[in-house]
């Protein structure tokens, strides 16, 4: 969410950076939100000034009854009477314009940085970098399911009986490697400086309201039935949340956090999840980076964070490149986002592991997350990526470690956590 002042004194460029994110359907809502603001405020002054007026009422009132004076005494109570009225009228205008205002704040996209490449779609987006050599073996590359179940490791059938598509058991050694692939990436990220977290996998309504967009809400999240609670989609809207109307230290500042989660998400609109694949699916598990850092780190956190992904990924002989999100294909509280892409030797093509996304204030303005500085308090930027979430990446692991044989290597940074084998098959 924007600051509004922005708006009061800069509404071009909110109406710029709609268009340039082919938003114009929004357009109308600046001129809604300055109109809005314009009477707000001035509810604000006229009851300020209503209360004074009372205020300068109510003491003369008690002169003017001891001057015996009772009939301008209680002419003057009438009118304080008269003025209470108002302005309880007036604080209801006011709660009201608030809600008005905050309900178009909310879908009123967040101002792009500078350097992000403008486009509609996910079509548009630019290829920054390719790290590693993308290699097609001599042999056919086998469908993904088909290695875990000759491997003995998936059972898709049952998952379907107990829980419908898009459900899986994982079992044996493909099991042990997804767990061993989350812990390797929770100690890598220690590595980095990062604080282990495991956060609630339920959120409210108001956390949920605080970090993402209603439309991104309503295609991703399951409701708890009855109660105010949502399955969080990804660790680090708990992780924000944990945070809601808090100051923190300036001193205290950046804040990293590594946080594990199993994640739940209703994949509405991903049309084709595939009957014996894994690739989109309702439930997985997620290792995360989260930063709150001071607004001019954001940048150079931003930078760090895509790269450890990878860094994490090339230490598990899987190549990547990296992709710009152009300017259409950026959620509303996004500032900047670079996905990270995994090497298909079975597509030949990239497909998308992880994403890293700048938020700016926006998370912590809506959340009401402060830090306490000597020269002023502010909201700090708030940060995430993706360090692995299996089966994408699972998936991505399997076809590039692959032995003609059926076997799969297991690189040298993932021995120790498979009890020091070097292949599985």
């Amino acid at each position: 969410m924007l600051d509004i002042k922005l708006l009061r004194t800069n509404p071009d460029l909110v109406r710029e950076n709609m268009i340039k994110k082919f938003q114009q359907d929004k357009l109308h809502l600046v001129d809604e939100v300055i109109e809005l603001d314009r009477e707000y405020r001035a509810c604000l002054t006229q009851c300020d000034l209503l209360r004074n007026q009372r205020n300068v009422i109510s003491k003369q009132i008690g002169g003017l009854m001891a001057k015996g004076q009772r009939q301008e005494a209680d002419e003057a109570k009438k009118q304080v009477v008269a003025m209470a009225d108002e302005m309880e009228a007036l604080t209801v205008r006011e709660d009201e314009l608030k809600a008005e205002i905050k309900k178009r704040m909310l879908v009123i996209p967040n101002i792009i940085d500078s350097t992000v490449p403008i486009g509609r779609d996910d079509s548009e987006n630019v290829e920054l970098e390719v790290f590693g050599e993308p290699i097609v073996p001599d042999f056919e590359m086998p469908y993904h399911v088909d290695i875990m179940e000759r491997l003995n490791g998936i059972d898709l059938n049952s998952a379907r009986k107990t829980s419908g598509n898009g459900f899986y058991y994982l079992t044996g050694d493909i099991a042990r490697l997804q767990s061993a692939i989350l812990t390797y990436a929770r100690d890598f990220m220690i590595d980095k400086g990062f604080t282990y977290c495991i956060p609630p996998f339920m959120i409210r309504s108001s956390v949920v309201n605080g970090v993402m967009s209603f439309t991104e809400m309503e295609n991703m999240m399951y409701k708890i039935e009855g109660e105010d609670l949502y399955l969080i989609g990804t660790s680090e809207h708990s992780m924000i949340g944990r945070f809601i109307d808090t100051f923190i230290d300036e001193n205290a500042l950046p804040q990293l956090f590594t946080s594990y989660s199993p994640c739940f998400r209703k994949e509405v609109g991903a049309h084709g999840i595939e009957e014996r694949g894994v690739y989109r699916v309702h439930q997985f598990e997620k290792q995360e980076m989260v930063v709150l850092c001071h607004p001019t780190q954001s940048g150079e956190w931003f930078n760090k964070l895509w790269q450890y992904s990878v860094e994490f990924f090339r230490t598990l002989d899987i190549p990547v490149r990296t992709i710009e999100c152009c300017s259409g294909d950026l959620a509303d509280l996004k500032v900047k986002s670079i996905d990270v892409e995994a090497w298909s030797p079975r597509q030949q093509k990239y497909t998308e592991v992880g994403s890293c996304s700048n938020l700016g204030d926006a998370q912590a303005r809506r959340l009401d997350i402060r830090v306490k500085s000597k020269s002023g308090n502010y909201f700090p930027h708030t940060l995430n990526n993706t360090v692995v979430a299996p089966p994408r990446m699972l998936i991505a692991f399997l076809e590039n470690n692959l032995n003609a044989d059926g076997t799969v290597r297991i690189p040298k940074a993932l021995r120790m956590y498979m009890g020091g084998k070097e292949m599985i098959g």
